[in-house]
C-alpha cells in the first residue's frame, strides 16, 4: 500500500519472479572444484562421450547426450518445448505469443514452473525452451513460438519463464541468434551492425543469461554476418562467456546445427545434438590427425557439460537433490486451469463496434458458430514445439459448454449461410492452421508419410487464405451482426474485411482450453485484457520489404513499432493495443530518480462498471541525441486488474543502464548527454502522460 493507502503493484517483482530459480543458488567455486577432480579421472574417450547426443532417434522422446554409468555421471535428457512438454500426453498450454499478449510476468513464471514440473515427471532434465528469437516480421513462419516484437518485453517474459521452469529443470532459450526466418534457414545469413546486434537482437538473451542464469543455450541454424552461428567465437565465446559470464552449455539445434567440427568447438560449441556426426570419433581423430583441433578443445566442452551436471546435482531421475515427480502432475487440474487463464488473458479484443460483445446469455439468444475452425483442434505449429493434450476444447465446444439459455448451432464453412439472418449473432472461427505456418522440417511435409510433422514455413503475405476470407465475408453478408475470431500465431491483415464485422478478436493458437476461454470472454465471465506484442499493418507495404526466399538478410533498429512510427505510418492495430468491456484511466504521473535510475508512479482507475485489467507501458524516447536513435522504446510495462470504480498505484523501475546505446567505436555502452522524454499510456500509440529529464555531466535533472 502506498503513504495513503491506495493499493502499490510493482510492474516487475524481482524478488518473485527469480524465487525457487536453482541456478540462482550455486557455489560455483565447489562445483569447479569437484568438477575438475571428475575429469581428472576421465579417459578421451569418456570426454569425447560427453560433447554429443547419444542417437538420432529419441528414446521416450527425451534425446540423451552423455552419461557415464561407471563414473556416476547421469545423461542429459532433453525434450521440446516452448507451449509444454514434447512427451507423450502433457498440458498444452497456450503458444508463446499468446502468453505474451498476457503482458504478465507473474503469469508467465507459473506456466515455466508448470512445464518445468511435467518435464521432469517426464524423465527428461533439460527444456529446449523459451523460443527468444525477435519478431522482426510477422511473417515469420515460428512467430507462434516466441514472445514479442520488442526486446524489453520478450526479456520480461523470457526470464519469467526461465526463473519458473529452473525450479525443476535446466533451461535452453533459443536460438541464438538472430533466427528469424524459417524457409531458408539453412542456408540464411543474417547480416547486422554491432550497435544492432547488441542494442536489438540480444538483450532478452542477456537476461535470461545474466539475470535468470539460463543453464544451457541452443544455437542457431542460420549463419551471422556468413558464420554459422554454431562455429561463431564471436556469439558463443566472447559476449556469451566472456562478456555475460555465461557458466552452462551450449548445444546445438538438431543435425544442421553443428556444421564443423574444429570450427565448432573451438568457438565454443560444447554439444552436438541429437547424436555425434561432426562430433563423432573418427571426424573428432582426423581434426586433431590435421592439427585443427587440440584435446583441449575438447576438455573444455565436455568440462561445461560436466559443470552443470555437478552445479544441478544431476541424477538418471532427477536434478538438485529431488526425485522424479509422480506422473499425476502431467495435466492435473491445477495445470489446466493454470492453461484456460493463460487462454483467457491472451485473447485480444481489437473491434467492439456497438457493444456487440460481450453476449447476453439470455433466453431466446440464437448464435451461429461458423467455420471449420469453429469445431478443429488447432494448437498450433507441428514442428518441435508441438504437444498433445489428452483433451481439447474447441471454440464450439466451449461456446456450448458456456451458453446456459441462449441456443447454439454450427455451420461449417461450407454450408449454406443465408440462414445466418435467423441469429442474433454469428461467430466466424477464421484464421491459420499448421499448414499455413510455423516451424519448416523439409523431410517431413507430407501428412502422408504418417508422422506429426509439421508443413509449416513463412508467410509470403499476412492477409487469410482466399477461403478463409471468402468465409468472413459471406457470413457478414447474411448475419444481423458478426464477430470473428481469429486463430493465428501473429498478426493477420483485415483490412479488405474488418469494416463488414462489429467485433474482431484475436484468439491466436489458445491451447488445450482455448474453446472454454473463449467462450468465457464472449459471454463477459471474463473481460478481455491481451494486448497485441506485435504490430497489426494495414498491408504489407506498411513493413520492411519481406522476401521468404532470401538468404541475405540487413537487419537494422527499425522493425515493428519503431519502424511505423520512423515512417509517419499507422497500423490497423498498434503494439500494446487492446480494448476491454471496462475503461481506464491513467493519471498523475510521477518519475523520480531512485538509485541508479528512474522510478515511475502512475494511479490507474477502472472508470468503467465491471472487473479488468491495464496494462501500463512506458515508452523513451531521445530528443536532441547526435546519434540516431529509434522514435521510441518500451522499457517498462505493469499488468492490474481492479475492480469496477477501484484505483491502483502502478510502479515500473527503469535502471540508467536500460537508457544507454551501443557505441561501436568503443565496443561499450554509452549514456548519452541530451533529453530524455518519458510517455505512458496503453499502446505504442497512446501516451497522454509524459515526463522529461536531461542527463548532462552535472548529472539528471528535470526539464
Amino acid at each position: 500500500m502506498s503513504d495513503s493507502g491506495q493499493r502499490v503493484v510493482r510492474a516487475f517483482d524481482a524478488a518473485r519472479i527469480h524465487q525457487g530459480n536453482f541456478a540462482l543458488d550455486i557455489d560455483h567455486e565447489r562445483v569447479a572444484s569437484e568438477t575438475d577432480a571428475l575429469l581428472t579421472r576421465m579417459s578421451p574417450a569418456q570426454k569425447r562421450h560427453e560433447i554429443r547426443g547419444r542417437q538420432p532417434e529419441s528414446i521416450e522422446s527425451l534425446y540423451h547426450a552423455g552419461g557415464d554409468e561407471s563414473l556416476g555421471i547421469a545423461p542429459w535428457k532433453m525434450v521440446d518445448g516452448p507451449r509444454g512438454a514434447r512427451a507423450g500426453f502433457a498440458t498444452a498450454f497456450p503458444v508463446a505469443i499468446a502468453r505474451g499478449a498476457s503482458f504478465d510476468v507473474e503469469l508467465e513464471r507459473r506456466i515455466g514452473l508448470a512445464i518445468g514440473l511435467e518435464v521432469a515427471a517426464r524423465g527428461g532434465n533439460v527444456l529446449l525452451a523459451p523460443t527468444i528469437n525477435l519478431l522482426r516480421h510477422p511473417g515469420w513462419g515460428r512467430a507462434q513460438e516466441t514472445y514479442s516484437e520488442d526486446p524489453h518485453h520478450m526479456g520480461a517474459m523470457a526470464v519469467a519463464f526461465v526463473s519458473g521452469a529452473q525450479n525443476h529443470v535446466l533451461t535452453s532459450p533459443k536460438h541464438f541468434a538472430l533466427n528469424n526466418l524459417e524457409n531458408k534457414r539453412f542456408e540464411l545469413s543474417a547480416e547486422v551492425d554491432e550497435r544492432t546486434l547488441h542494442e536489438l537482437y540480444l538483450p532478452h538473451f542477456k537476461r535470461c543469461v545474466v539475470e535468470a542464469r539460463a543453464a544451457s543455450v541452443m544455437s542457431a541454424y542460420n549463419k551471422l554476418n556468413g558464420t554459422y552461428c554454431g562455429e561463431h567465437p564471436e556469439l558463443l565465446t566472447r559476449i556469451l562467456r566472456d562478456d555475460w559470464g555465461f557458466a552452462g552449455f551450449v548445444e546445438s539445434d538438431w543435425f544442421l546445427g553443428t556444421r564443423s567440427t574444429a570450427e565448432a568447438l573451438r568457438a565454443g560449441l560444447d554439444i552436438e545434438m541429437p547424436a555425434g556426426f561432426r562430433f563423432a570419433d573418427d571426424a573428432i581423430a582426423a581434426a586433431i590427425e590435421s592439427g585443427e583441433l587440440q584435446e583441449d578443445d575438447i576438455h573444455r566442452g565436455a568440462r561445461r557439460s560436466i559443470y552443470q551436471k555437478v552445479a544441478w546435482q544431476l541424477t538418471p531421475d532427477g536434478v538438485a537433490g529431488k526425485s522424479r515427480p509422480d506422473e499425476s502432475v502431467v495435466e492435473s487440474e491445477e495445470h489446466v486451469a493454470l492453461a484456460r487463464e493463460a487462454a483467457e488473458k491472451s485473447i485480444v479484443l481489437l473491434k467492439n463496434e456497438g457493444g456487440v460483445l460481450p453476449l447476453a446469455d439470455r433466453e431466446g439468444l440464437r448464435i451461429a458458430v461458423v467455420g471449420d475452425l469453429g469445431d478443429a483442434v488447432n494448437l498450433g505449429d507441428r514442428g518441435s514445439s508441438m504437444v498433445a493434450s489428452s483433451e481439447v476444447t474447441t471454440p464450439l465446444r466451449g461456446i456450448e459448454a458456456a451458453a446456459r439459455s441462449a441456443s447454439v448451432e454450427f455451420f461449417g464453412s461450407r454450408a449454406d449461410l443465408s440462414e445466418l439472418r435467423e441469429f442474433d449473432v454469428a461467430i466466424v472461427v477464421a484464421g491459420l492452421t499448421y499448414v499455413d505456418e510455423g516451424e519448416f522440417i523439409p523431410v517431413a511435409q507430407q501428412e502422408s508419410e504418417g508422422t506429426d510433422m509439421a508443413r509449416g514455413g513463412d508467410r509470403a503475405g499476412l492477409t487469410l487464405p482466399d477461403d478463409q476470407r471468402e468465409l468472413v465475408v459471406r457470413a457478414a453478408a447474411h448475419a444481423a451482426h458478426t464477430v470473428v475470431v481469429l486463430q493465428a500465431g501473429s498478426a493477420v491483415v483485415v483490412r479488405d474485411w474488418v469494416d463488414r464485422v462489429e467485433g474482431l478478436m484475436m484468439a491466436w493458437y489458445g491451447g488445450r482450453e482455448g474453446g472454454h476461454a473463449l467462450a468465457r470472454v464472449l459471454f463477459g465471465a471474463v473481460s478481455p485484457s491481451g494486448r497485441l506484442p506485435v504490430s497489426v499493418p494495414r498491408d504489407m507495404d506498411q513493413l520492411m520489404p519481406w522476401n521468404v526466399e532470401s538468404l541475405r538478410v540487413e537487419h537494422d533498429l527499425l522493425h515493428g513499432y519503431r519502424w511505423l512510427e520512423h515512417h509517419g505510418r499507422t497500423p490497423e492495430f498498434p503494439f500494446g493495443f487492446g480494448l476491454g468491456y471496462t475503461a481506464f484511466e491513467l493519471s498523475s504521473l510521477r518519475l523520480e530518480r531512485c538509485e541508479e535510475g528512474f522510478c515511475c508512479r502512475v494511479d490507474v482507475r477502472n472508470a468503467g462498471d465491471r472487473q479488468g485489467a491495464a496494462v501500463v507501458q512506458l515508452y523513451v524516447s531521445q530528443q536532441d541525441s547526435q546519434v540516431f536513435r529509434v522514435p521510441a522504446e518500451l522499457k517498462g510495462f505493469g499488468r492490474v486488474e481492479l475492480d469496477a470504480g477501484a484505483t491502483a498505484t502502478v510502479e515500473i523501475d527503469v535502471a540508467d543502464s536500460e537508457l544507454r546505446y551501443y557505441d561501436s567505436s568503443t565496443a561499450g555502452w554509452q549514456l548519452e548527454a541530451c533529453r530524455y522524454r518519458f510517455r505512458v499510456g496503453q499502446s505504442s500509440v497512446d501516451l497522454p502522460l509524459e515526463s522529461e529529464w536531461s542527463f548532462e555531466a552535472g548529472g539528471w535533472r528535470r526539464v
